[in-house]
């Protein structure tokens, strides 16, 4: 009838795994204990009906019940295999039957199968005696066949590798005898075959032998030394056979157990009792303490319910005189609330790629607690506003699920952390943080900083120099933001991009390959394209605008006069002109642009500085003064003209004016300027030739009236006649006793004006003429106004000879000493020239 119940049990349970859609299979398993960690315990592919592939194509996992995972399951070959050595002693202590429980879970479709595996016992511990030697006392008066209970070997083994017999070592008064109970324990007594006598024979030795049932057969021995009293015929008696007592687990050491109690009616060292442990395991005397004078039991240890929930101490009264009384303590351990819950993690699927469907399964966990009852169930729950959902499934395993959609840009990985309660009292929680990490797809294009690059770059730049920098960034990562920038194709000048600039594919550095002009090339536009390496690729463009700084590479250049003429510009100006008459305009351009194109013009040397001025900005030439006979008819000025740049740039010209009487001449119109400049050469030449020997002819006519003048003065006056020249009267500025000395000087007075070209090397005439006419002393009919070839000029006064000249003048004369009577003047004739040049060319001879 029971099995009946039971057999209905596991159809109804196999039921309701169905319904919800994962079922449980129970597969049973044996294996020895202390096999060697590798070995295979059993192949589960033909229990669980599967493929040699299907267990790791849906992902297998061995999940163990216990703390530890004593088994593994290679998912290539379905092999269960050891992985924790097991000793069934450890993990089930005495009892009988030793199972482990694990589980094997299949994922798509999710399917559990259980595996209960037997633990089987080898005969691996030796009997063991609590101690090494027994210590009785007898009386000398105990009648034969009196027993003496003896403390049992243990033996962690079981059946037949558990203790079989007991020895006892040849002796004439005493015999074993074994016994066993109904619960299978047995009892070791010694049983006194003769009676003793404590005069003849006071002390034995003997040895008992414990032997197991196991092969090999494993033996241990304990001494008995024993101890004739006299006589005591009383033993102790406890107040209860048995005692029972509830303790909570966890109480902390001393905690009081229980406190026993035995009476003895003898006197004296008979009636003195002692408690101890009898035939106990050494885990008792590791939990418990007895006081053997008060019978007092405390807690030693740690009491774990999870670990045993009951425990039963036999307590040995003994009296003074070796007799003893036996009682029974019940130990009955309360559960409390211990054990938080423990959150397994089977799988992670991590990395999860961002663009995973609904409904995929992240994280497949189960979560156990250790304590009972309510102590032991437990509920799940995770934090909200995640893109996942917890699902619980059967066997308190829970599934987290993708329950909406997930972008790596946003939120590249989650801490989910699962929190786990039990229902006891108090709740214990545990939290499990899992990480889970977003892979990335390639679903962002490549975005540049800007919507376009301004790039600046001066001219006449080194080929190869770097002129700007593109970024771009992507949203992505790894192979998916790895950019490489290229330059797409167009035309800069009717050339193509790629032959003017360049661009590094992995910095974005954009160079110059050639050296640009700013006159040809004000600005250009290029495209850059940034292209990631994800599958499929993306990409971005950009505009790239550079801009081409001017710099001052361009000198001034004149338009009008001409630089590069064959013949140098010409232009008239009339002799009647006032000061202010624009003469010409000068006009030059600057092929740079902005500051560097500002022009201004000055005049840099002329023939006749203070006579011509320039403007500035607008390079009109102009007279400063009006112009007078002593200006030379053939003016030369030399213009330079200078832009803003930094450093400026310099451009000169030279310009030729022709002073003329008016522009109707048409000789002066047609004058070859080219052809009177190798003439004057000529002219110059034979002047200085006419100068050296005229110098040299008035030195010698001065020494010569030198002598004449100092033979003179020794004779009388009656030997020279004065004849008082006539002068005009129209003709104040002549003096009128100006005589010439009768020694050969010169009777008249001449001034010169000689001019040399401008700048000349060879110091050549331009042109010399008279600045004074020549007058004879005898001469009565001098005309009042006389012109000279080259114009009229007043005769000055000889007592103006002293005066100051005009700047670029220069006079030699020698005053003779008045003579008796008025003023008088000897005026001696001098020849100079000058051979420098520029403002200084002007001579004056007197």
């Amino acid at each position: 009838m029971e099995d009946c119940f039971r057999i209905k049990q596991g159809l109804y349970i196999l039921l309701l795994l169905s319904i919800s859609g994962i079922v449980c299979v129970s597969i049973h398993y044996s294996v020895p204990e202390e096999k060697k960690i590798g070995s295979i315990v059993a192949n589960v592919l033909t229990d669980l009906k599967l493929g040699i592939k299907e267990l790791s194509a849906r992902r297998a996992q061995l999940v163990s019940k216990s703390s530890k995972q004593f088994f593994h399951l290679d998912t290539n070959s379905g092999n269960l295999l050891i992985k924790e050595k097991i000793d069934r002693e450890v993990l089930c202590g005495q009892t009988e039957l030793c199972l482990l429980e694990c589980e094997i879970v299949l994922q798509n479709p999710l399917k559990i199968y259980s595996i209960e595996m037997k633990i089987e016992d080898v005969n691996d511990n030796t009997p063991k005696f609590s101690k090494k030697d027994f210590q009785l006392e007898i009386p000398e008066n105990v009648l034969p066949s009196a027993r003496f209970p003896l403390e049992c070997a243990q033996d962690e083994d079981l059946g037949e590798n558990s203790i079989q017999n007991y020895t006892l070592s040849p002796n004439e008064h005493f015999r074993l005898d074994v016994e066993s109970n109904t619960d299978g324990s047995e009892h070791v007594d010694l049983i006194l075959e003769k009676s003793l006598d404590r005069e003849k024979e006071p002390h034995f030795v003997l040895t008992l032998t414990a032997m197991d049932g196991g092969v090999p057969q494993r033996t241990g021995t304990v001494q008995i030394n024993i101890n004739i009293l006299d006589i005591n015929d009383n033993s102790p008696q406890f107040t209860k056979s048995e005692y029972k007592v509830k303790l909570k687990e966890n109480c902390p050491q001393g905690t009081l157990v229980s406190r026993v109690e035995a009476r003895d009616v003898d006197f004296g060292s008979n009636a003195r009792i002692t408690y101890s442990f009898h035939r106990m395991p050494e885990k008792i005397h590791k939990l418990f303490n007895l006081n053997e004078v008060s019978g007092e039991i405390i807690v030693l240890g740690e009491i774990d319910y999870e670990k045993e929930n009951s425990y039963v101490m036999n307590i040995k009264a003994t009296d003074g005189g070796g007799l003893s009384g036996h009682c029974k303590v019940f130990v009955e351990v309360e559960d409390i609330n211990d054990n938080a819950p423990e959150v397994s993690v089977i799988s992670i699927n991590s990395p999860l790629p961002e663009n995973s469907p609904l409904e995929t399964l992240v994280v497949l966990f189960s979560v156990k607690d250790q304590d009972s009852g309510e102590n032991g169930k437990t509920i799940c729950s995770t934090e909200m506003n995640l893109p996942f959902v917890l699902k619980t499934t059967v066997n308190n395993y829970y599934q987290l699920v993708i329950q909406s959609s997930l972008d790596r840009e946003k939120i590249s990985e989650y801490n989910v952390t699962i929190t786990a309660m039990d229902r006891g009292s108090p709740r214990l929680t545990s939290t499990r943080i899992i990480h889970i990490q977003i892979s990335d797809i390639n679903d962002n294009p490549p975005q540049f900083e800007k919507s376009l690059f301004e790039m600046e770059v001066q001219e006449n730049n080194i080929p190869g120099l770097l002129i700007g920098s593109v970024q771009a960034a992507d949203l992505d990562t790894e192979q998916n933001a790895k950019l490489s920038y290229s330059l797409l194709p167009g035309n800069i000048g009717g050339g193509p991009v790629a032959s003017y600039i360049s661009i590094n594919s992995e910095t974005g550095n954009m160079y110059a390959l050639r050296s640009l002009d700013y006159e040809k090339i004000k600005d250009f536009k290029a495209t850059v394209r940034a292209t990631d390496s994800g599958t499929p690729p993306l990409s971005s463009d950009v505009i790239v605008h550079v801009t081409i700084r001017d710099e001052n590479d361009n000198a001034p250049f004149f338009l009008y006069p001409l630089q590069n003429s064959t013949f140098p510009c010409n232009e008239l100006l009339p002799k009647m002109a006032e000061a202010g008459y624009l003469i010409t305009k000068v006009v030059a351009v600057d092929g740079d642009s902005g500051q560097n194109s500002w022009l201004s013009y000055e005049l840099l040397k002329a023939t006749d500085p203070g006579l011509f001025s320039i403007g500035a900005q607008n390079g009109e030439v102009k007279t400063r003064r009006p112009l007078t006979e002593r200006d030379n008819n053939k003016q030369r000025l030399v213009i330079a003209v200078r832009d803003n740049g930094a450093p400026p740039q310099t451009s000169t010209a030279m310009l030729n004016i022709l002073l003329v009487d008016g522009f109707s001449d048409p000789y002066l119109k047609v004058v070859d300027v080219r052809q009177q400049e190798h003439e004057d050469e000529g002219a110059l030449t034979t002047y200085l030739v006419i100068c050296l020997a005229s110098v040299s002819s008035v030195f010698l006519i001065c020494i010569i009236s030198y002598v004449v003048i100092k033979i003179c003065k020794k004779d009388t006056q009656g030997s020279f006649i004065a004849a008082h020249p006539h002068f005009p009267p129209v003709m104040p500025d002549i003096p009128e006793n100006c005589t010439d000395s009768q020694s050969g000087s010169l009777s008249r007075n001449y001034q010169y004006d000689v001019c040399l070209t401008g700048g000349s090397l060879s110091s050549e005439f331009r042109f010399l003429r008279p600045l004074i006419p020549v007058f004879s002393v005898v001469d009565q009919n001098f005309p009042a106004n006389h012109k000279t070839s080259s114009g009229s000029q007043d005769i000055p006064d000889c007592s103006e000879e002293n005066k100051p000249k005009e700047q670029g003048q220069a006079s030699l004369s020698e005053d003779a000493a008045p003579r008796s009577g008025g003023p008088s003047c000897t005026v001696n004739q001098a020849i100079g020239a000058n051979v420098n040049s520029g403002q200084n060319d002007w001579l004056s001879y007197q």
